[in-house]
């Protein structure tokens, strides 16, 4: 009977064996990247993204039954309707696997106008005009620039990657918002302005849509989403630290500002819009569009109109 030499065995199989974990890696990365994913990864960033679109349904019911804007500002609304005109600028020179960012932002611009048309009907004269200006120096005046450069010096796939990169540091800019609720919790130890099923949306919002990007190679796309997913998770484990502060503690600026005479308190806000936090969140959420809901108890007004 002839011996097996099992050392001369392995040695023989063993190019083998490289050879097949070398495709291995290979393989994952081309089945993350095949279309069917992006599809996929694509219906639920619409999906969550529409929820998001959604989420400032209570502000407006309540404006709606009260007939004022108490004090709520336009800012969110006006930057999230030039951001979902952006995108949607980007998707028709991208043209080739841009249905989903078509579809959601197409849908974005229509009810950040509906929300805007609303805010406008119930507010102050000095709020509509403001607001006005808003929408003249975003989708007019900063996306008419954008459109009209870059079809002037650039052309192309570089027409594509300029508009693609100043959509990709403008998600990073609108990411940073949730930085001065952060630091509001750290500084209170409380998060009831921090609701958490928004932050948990936000993240799962993130995540979708950088897979989406990741899928397609569309790192415009995929890349601002690294940042909210981590400014994300960062409310989240804030929220699991802090759940138990008290609500007290909430917002001492505002209420030392109540103790103040109500003569030297109208001279302070005179010609201040100050906003609400939620509205941060909002604004972030909604210019991912790209989650969950919040009730009016959740809302904290501004203390005037512009």
């Amino acid at each position: 009977m002839q011996e097996i030499n099992i050392s001369s065995f392995f040695c023989s199989k063993l190019p083998h064996i490289q050879a097949k974990r070398k495709s291995f890696t290979p393989r994952i990365m081309a089945n993350i990247h095949d279309h069917g994913f992006s599809v996929v990864f694509g219906l639920l960033g619409n999906i969550l993204s529409f929820l998001v679109y959604l989420a400032p349904l209570p502000t407006f019911y309540r404006i709606f039954k009260k007939k004022s804007t108490e004090g709520f500002q336009s800012i969110p609304y006006s930057v999230a309707l030039f951001s979902a005109m952006l995108l949607l600028y980007y998707a028709f020179l991208k043209k080739h696997d841009a249905f989903m960012l078509i579809t959601i932002n197409s849908i974005g611009c229509c009810i950040e106008s509906i929300y805007l048309l609303l805010y406008m009907v119930y507010a102050t004269k000095s709020a509509r005009v403001y607001t006005t200006k808003l929408l003249i120096f975003f989708n007019l005046g900063a996306l008419g620039s954008i459109i009209l450069l870059t079809f002037i010096f650039s052309e192309g796939s570089s027409r594509i990657s300029v508009v693609g990169w100043i959509c990709a540091v403008f998600s990073v800019c609108v990411f940073a918002a949730p930085l001065s609720i952060i630091r509001l919790v750290i500084k209170t130890k409380t998060v009831e302005y921090m609701p958490f099923p928004l932050s948990f949306f936000l993240t799962l919002c993130a995540v979708t849509w950088f897979l989406y990007g990741f899928s397609l190679r569309d790192y415009y796309i995929a890349t601002p989403n690294i940042l909210g997913f981590i400014f994300g998770i960062t409310q989240m484990i804030l929220y699991l630290l802090y759940r138990g502060g008290r609500k007290e503690q909430i917002l001492p600026e505002i209420k030392a500002q109540e103790t103040l005479p109500e003569s030297k308190a109208k001279e302070q806000a005179n010609g201040v819009q100050l906003s609400t936090l939620n509205q941060h969140q909002e604004a972030a959420a909604m210019n991912n569009g790209v989650g969950g809901m919040i009730s009016n108890s959740q809302i904290v007004p501004s203390e005037t109109n512009v």
